[in-house]
């Protein structure tokens, strides 16, 4: 009898201590399975801002990024999937629809460069060659670096070159809280456009699925997801800020800048990592980020950082499923955090029907959101 208890008792605290969890968009791939009905008519925004479908039945769009001269490219992470989507009359909505790879690794993040797409699948980088003069016919993808590690647990990444010319590519860790033996995983590094020259850029960064470097300096600023598993208030979801190369920002030791972790961080201080620039909310998620450059919107929002919150999934009260807002003062630091556009979560019933992943910017200065749940690409505007 004592034996039966004993088990008993230890498969229970096991159950509620699981080191590896669902991730925070374990369920983005409902989308698959469930039809989300559009409601445009929820979404909250402030005065003068108008919000419409720029493109419907993108499967799981995840990442994005517009072309020069106009196609815009996403990946998707569980259907497989990267496409290329053009506006061809100019009424800003997207009406015509290329599938560029399919059956591809998680193909979450794009990059366009020089007339080249790079995707990133979770152990390779390949690159689509003179992709926009062969959007019918892509042919092949050539593979430019395949030694990233093959964990698809935070494997799919976001991509984007820097202002150096190098392509950035983050690798998540292998879990929901662990201290990896390999210093690849909980890293940003970057590679050359050739896929020569990998170097580990930041260190401590638990699954960044967005970043961005800021208009001005050039410093490169982006979200992280914090680990799971400490309740519903704890860590903050964070937006970090880094000032020079080779900066270690806490994982799994220190999160949200303050609290050490009940199990990494004994004999550790805070003080010995980069705290966040702004803490998010608890298990918001947030993804996405882009600084506003353009005109359309009012001036207030110039050089403001605009955040896409997947939305949480282990928290008892839903939270997130939102755009959220940070702007900056004179030296760059955040004063403020507050929503710019939520609706996509009905509070009353706890259940979201969409999910916004990452944010880019049409040459007119309306932003452009994705939503991988409701499979869309919002558009929003201000008129004034």
């Amino acid at each position: 009898m004592q034996n039966t208890l004993w088990f008993v008792a230890f498969f229970l605290l096991f159950s509620c201590t699981r080191v590896n969890p669902p991730t925070k968009e374990e369920t983005s791939e409902e989308s698959a399975e469930e039809d989300s009905e559009i409601h445009l008519d929820r979404i909250n925004l402030p005065e003068g801002f108008t919000i419409e479908l720029y493109a419907e039945n993108v499967m799981n769009a995840r990442s994005m990024d517009l072309s020069p001269s106009g196609t815009l490219f996403v990946g998707t992470r569980g259907d497989g999937r990267v496409y290329a989507l053009k506006d061809l009359d100019g009424d800003m909505k997207a009406d015509q629809q290329f599938v560029l790879m399919e059956d591809g690794n998680m193909p979450n993040g794009v990059a366009f460069r020089d007339g080249d797409l790079y995707v990133a699948e979770v152990s390779r980088i390949l690159k689509f060659s003179d992709i926009e003069n062969k959007l019918e016919n892509p042919g092949d993808p050539e593979v430019i670096y395949d030694e990233y590690p093959t964990e698809k647990h935070h494997g799919w990444k976001y991509i984007a070159f820097g202002p150096d010319g190098k392509l950035y590519v983050p690798v998540g860790a292998p879990c929901n809280i662990c201290d990896s033996r390999d210093d690849i995983f909980n890293s940003i590094t970057r590679i050359n456009p050739d896929g020569s020259g990998m170097e580990i850029v930041h260190r401590g960064v638990r699954n960044t699925v967005g970043f961005t470097w800021h208009p001005d300096n050039g410093e490169l600023w982006f979200t992280d997801n914090g680990r799971d598993m400490l309740g519903d208030d704890i860590p903050a979801c964070e937006l970090n800020r880094a000032t020079r190369n080779n900066q270690h920002f806490g994982y799994p030791y220190c999160h949200q800048g303050d609290l050490l972790d009940p199990v990494y961080g004994r004999n550790k201080k805070c003080e010995d990592f980069v705290a966040p620039a702004q803490n998010l909310g608890p298990h918001t998620a947030p993804l996405g980020i882009e600084f506003y450059t353009a005109e359309m919107f009012p001036s207030q929002f110039k050089n403001t950082a605009l955040i896409a919150e997947h939305g949480s999934w282990n928290r008892s009260k839903k939270i997130g499923y939102r755009i959220s807002m940070v702007p900056l003062d004179a030296d760059y630091n955040a004063v403020e955090y507050r929503i710019f556009a939520d609706g996509w979560l009905d509070e009353e019933e706890d259940e979201a029907w969409g999910r916004p992943v990452d944010l880019e910017f049409l040459p007119d200065g309306s932003m452009l959101i994705s939503d991988d749940f409701a499979d869309v690409i919002y558009r929003i505007s201000y008129q004034g």
